[in-house]
């Protein structure tokens, strides 16, 4: 049974938005900060955004002041709002626990382009 399930990515134009949703276990969910990683075709899986069980948070430079992590511990979901999509945001997206990994799920297509 997966315990990460990404969801909300598609095909956007440049300047557009989506947000990203990341479903885990309620058994781990709480307790553990979580982040969103990214993956490009031949390019290595990059950290973008992580928040700590109390909620703060980080991010990547190439993603401040555009993306915002959230989380909804009452929901067990973990979010990522993407505003001013450029094309190099293209990428699979994937989200994971960030003190240990666990079996990364299927990700979700992001792609940016006219």
């Amino acid at each position: 049974q997966a315990q990460l399930v990404e969801s909300g990515g598609g095909l956007v134009q440049p300047g557009g938005s989506l947000r990203l949703s990341c479903a885990a276990s309620g058994t781990i969910f709480s307790i553990n900060a979580m982040g969103w990683f990214r993956q490009a075709p031949g390019k290595q899986r990059d950290l973008v955004a992580t928040i700590t069980s109390g909620g703060s948070t980080n991010y990547a430079d190439s993603v401040k002041g555009r993306f915002t992590i959230s989380r909804d511990n009452a929901k067990n979901t973990v979010y990522l709002q993407m505003n001013s999509l450029k094309p190099e945001d293209t990428a699979v997206y994937y989200c994971n626990l960030l003190k240990r990994l666990i079996d990364w799920g299927q990700g979700t297509q992001v792609t940016v382009s006219s």
